[in-house]
């Protein structure tokens, strides 16, 4: 899949943490996340499957799936014939995902799997959709492409990539720069930080189907479902 041309869009922020303490801290708050955050994210995230309209017999896989809701959701939607994986840096959320998925009797649909989504552990040319839900803004800025690349090698031609990211589109709000103040002051627990993801997809040569914004408790959020193309 070629890339264009990136633009010269104003910078955003790095994220200075390591992936090991990334591991570190998801894996000790994964018990707890849908009580501090998950609650709050996953309206956005279910929203974003319903707009990617996965379908019985279709290969899934979710990037960063955290405590597993959207990949419940998905893998009850590809039926018998389709499968779902998913691949997160935590073990943590991998155990409270594989207890959420065996309650719902789902394990034989969803294949789970420990790494780093940058170097993903699938052939080419694997999945017909591809989610990512507050997952790309926790990676660093040089890695975003880096990541979005590697999806398009596993995806399908003409497959699908869903993304739900903080935005910082047109994100000129005092609550937007007291955000971004807080991930400069804490990059280790405020780990994400807004980002470019519509300008990020179609730089990475995907095409944009279907996009909106929403907010987060004021904070401006991106919903994209994009298409493979070349």
């Amino acid at each position: 899949m070629k890339t264009k041309k990136q633009s010269h869009a104003p910078s955003i922020l790095s994220v200075p943490r390591s992936k090991e303490q990334a591991k570190r801290f998801y894996d000790r708050i994964s018990k707890v996340y849908d009580y501090l955050i998950g609650a709050f994210e996953r309206k956005y995230a279910e929203m974003a499957v319903e707009r990617l309209s996965v379908e019985e017999g279709e290969i899934v896989l979710e990037v960063g799936f955290g405590t597993g809701h959207c990949l419940k959701r998905m893998a009850q939607s590809v039926g018998k014939m389709g499968k779902v994986y998913g691949l997160d840096i935590s073990s943590g959320m991998l155990e409270t995902t594989r207890r959420r998925l065996a309650k719902a009797g789902l394990m034989d649909k969803v294949e789970l799997q420990c790494g780093d989504a940058t170097t993903l552990p699938y052939g080419d040319n694997s999945f017909d959709v591809v989610f990512m839900s507050f997952t790309l803004e926790l990676f660093d800025t040089p890695e975003i492409p880096k990541l979005l690349a590697e999806i398009g090698r596993v995806l399908k031609l003409g497959g699908r990539i869903g993304v739900v990211s903080i935005s910082k589109e047109n994100g000129k709000s005092l609550l937007l720069r007291l955000y971004e103040w807080a991930h400069r002051k804490w990059p280790k627990y405020v780990d994400c930080r807004p980002i470019y993801l519509e300008r990020s997809l179609r730089e990475a040569g995907y095409e944009i189907r279907k996009k909106e914004k929403v907010k987060l408790f004021g904070l401006p959020v991106e919903i994209a479902v994009a298409m493979k193309e070349s």
